[in-house]
């Protein structure tokens, strides 16, 4: 592991409820020369120092954090690599927009087209005068659609297995999906996943199903549904979940029900919206999302040699 340095500056802030936190300054410099390669670099040599960064005592299970480092691509503003309290993502929607908002505080940015390289690949956005960020994310897919899975206590659950950025196995109900629920929903969907993994139910190509989505009715009269999204590492998400709803999208395109262009609104389990459609593009559905971001506050972080929790920490589940 590289050594910790002796402070990093980041951005906090908000997206639809949930938090971001955008490192801008500190962070080792990460070899290779691909976002792909910078990420397993990130992986191989700084895992502490994430943990350090979004996990107690300087964080929490809900913070996403976001590394910003030199593009990739000559025609891009930035690269980011998204990270949670457990390891790295592909993608993250709302990360993004956190981003992009964050980049105009620094006063990197101001209205217009923007691109960032992530691993997932390229994302292009676009920021208005008013704050309203719209992002185009990578390629969504569907790689399932009613994937049975036993869960004990739950019996048989059927859901979608689709891509936004990541991958989810989302699951329709028409129960309704409340805060007051959170603790009983977070039980459930941790125990799919949990199930997901143990019976070999994957994504293509094998690749990890790390979300579960529930899908239910709306309570906002301008949403077309409201969502409960449970991240890796037990926490859930806060906004409509930029990748989950790109991968609902795609299953509701798959079963007929959305065309190119039509708008989807998206409520989250805290009553916020995003607003998504897709495009097809040389056989390829490319999601649009659009949603608000706000900075909340500037940090510093230390890490003093002998605090006991430098690297922070994670509470089990």
């Amino acid at each position: 592991m590289t050594p910790f340095p002796s402070a990093i500056r980041a951005v906090d802030s908000h997206t639809e409820g949930e938090p971001t936190r955008v490192v801008v300054e500190g962070w080792p410099v990460l070899a290779g020369r691909t976002m792909l390669e910078r990420r397993d670099a990130l992986v191989r040599q700084h895992d502490q120092l994430r943990s350090a960064v979004v996990c107690e005592p300087r964080g929490h299970d809900a913070m996403v954090g976001a590394l910003l480092t030199p593009p990739e691509h000559s025609d891009s503003t930035a690269g980011v690599i998204f990270f949670n309290n457990v390891g790295c993502l592909g993608m993250c929607g709302h990360g993004t927009i956190g981003v992009v908002r964050t980049l105009q505080w620094l006063g990197r940015l101001t209205a217009g087209a923007v691109r960032l390289d992530t691993p997932a690949g390229t994302v292009e956005a676009r920021l208005d005068d008013d704050g309203l960020v719209t992002i185009t994310n990578v390629p969504c897919l569907v790689h399932a659609l009613d994937q049975a899975v036993d869960v004990p206590g739950l019996g048989r659950v059927t859901g979608d297995i689709a891509y936004g950025g990541n991958w989810f196995f989302i699951i329709h109900t028409d129960e309704p999906l409340t805060l007051a629920r959170v603790g009983d929903l977070a039980q459930r969907t941790e125990a799919i996943m949990t199930s997901l993994e143990a019976q070999g139910v994957t994504g293509a190509d094998g690749a990890r199903i790390d979300h579960v989505e529930l899908s239910g009715p709306p309570e906002r009269s301008d949403a077309d549904s409201r969502n409960f999204v449970l991240c890796p590492g037990g926490a859930y998400d806060r906004s409509p979940c930029g990748t989950g709803t790109s991968a609902r999208m795609a299953v509701l395109q798959a079963r007929g029900l959305l065309t190119p262009g039509q708008r989807w609104r998206q409520e989250s389990i805290t009553g916020s919206l995003f607003t998504g459609w897709l495009e097809e593009c040389d056989g390829a559905l490319i999601p649009h999302i659009q949603g608000r971001a706000w900075v909340t506050g500037e940090v510093t972080l230390a890490f003093a040699a002998d605090d006991p929790f430098r690297a922070g920490f994670t509470a089990a589940r």
